[in-house]
């Protein structure tokens, strides 16, 4: 005999509804496994998929269905949990979360100079960086930022030392193995933009694992440039756009900025345009970074060393955002 299960519910309705962020891409195959096909005969109405179910409400047989809420429930709490600490960071910090960025940028300048320093390789110092990295992306996640995108190797870079580079590739490799679980966890979606030709073949084989893995993540993303140039993502759009021009299938009347943002790599985001760009090491320009995606970025250039920059310099430089007045070329009354 097949396994049965019985839902008692409250009635006459139940107003709460799931989350948006929780999948049902399960239940299509719940709902057509053995178990369930059998006992839904004796059922005079299908539930909605909206329908939130407290456990308490539930005397569950079947072990697909009760992995199911269990999922659902571990989503609600989690959301939850995330949006209590944003809050609490917020009174902690004294930022303000109706301001606070969706899109953030970093240019993360100053590793081999942090190193030479100190007397050590270069190796150290993007080492130390990558410390940086995971502070700043820990710190995004309890602030309620959307999108944190970093400059991690440019396609400029490749003129460096062959040994260097290599080096940086295995510890990119490296770190992004590492970190998946992590990602999982805390619910950090990945995104890779970038000329992906040049890198090595293992190294693309595991970005397309991760941003496959990643993709239903909503707390974060992550955009990670790696060999990426702002002016050959310009060219890369012109020359899709051309083409779909020859192809017949678009009109030049058609071109404007909203198609050109549709061609560019960081369409892969909800929030193309950051709101704040953090260059380190006291540089002063962008240095061929999302040149489009910057037009009204509000630019702020840091002393500090990309491994000195720390949750301390973050939330100093949220605070310095938040003193600001953002336009676009208006003028407040």
């Amino acid at each position: 005999m097949s396994a049965m299960f019985s839902l008692q519910l409250p009635l006459p309705s139940m107003k709460t509804r799931l989350s948006p962020s929780i999948s049902f891409k399960q239940v299509p195959s719940i709902l057509n496994s053995q178990s369930f096909s059998s006992s839904r005969k004796h059922s005079s109405q299908i539930l909605p998929s909206s329908l939130s179910i407290p456990k308490s409400s539930l005397v569950i047989t079947s072990s697909a269905t009760k992995a199911l809420i269990e999922e659902v429930n571990e989503g609600n709490e989690r959301i939850t949990d995330a949006k209590v600490q944003t809050e609490e960071w917020g009174l902690r910090t004294g930022l303000k979360l109706e301001s606070i960025p969706k899109h953030v940028a970093v240019i993360m300048d100053g590793n081999a100079r942090w190193a030479r320093q100190r007397g050590l390789p270069p190796t150290s110092g993007h080492e130390a960086g990558l410390r940086s990295l995971r502070e700043i992306v820990d710190s995004c996640c309890k602030l309620g930022i959307r999108v944190l995108t970093v400059f991690a190797f440019s396609t400029d870079n490749w003129v460096r030392p062959q040994m260097e580079v290599g080096f940086l590739m295995r510890l990119f490799e490296r770190g992004l193995e590492d970190e998946l679980e992590n990602f999982m966890r805390k619910n950090i979606q990945v995104s890779v933009i970038g000329d992906s030709s040049k890198l090595p073949i293992s190294l693309r084989k595991l970005i397309a694992k991760a941003t496959e893995t990643t993709k239903n993540n909503t707390r974060l993303q992550l955009i990670v440039a790696v060999s990426y140039s702002g002016r050959y993502d310009l060219v890369q759009a012109c020359q899709s756009i051309s083409q779909k021009v020859k192809d017949g299938k678009i009109e030049l009347e058609d071109i404007d900025e909203t198609l050109i943002n549709q061609e560019l790599e960081t369409s892969c985001t909800k929030y193309p345009y950051p709101d704040l760009l953090i260059r380190t090491s006291g540089e002063l320009r962008i240095s061929n970074f999302m040149l489009w995606q910057l037009a009204y970025t509000e630019l702020l250039f840091v002393e500090s060393l990309w491994p000195d920059f720390g949750e301390s310099e973050f939330l100093e430089a949220l605070h310095s955002f938040q003193q600001r007045q953002r336009r676009y070329g208006g003028r407040n009354s």
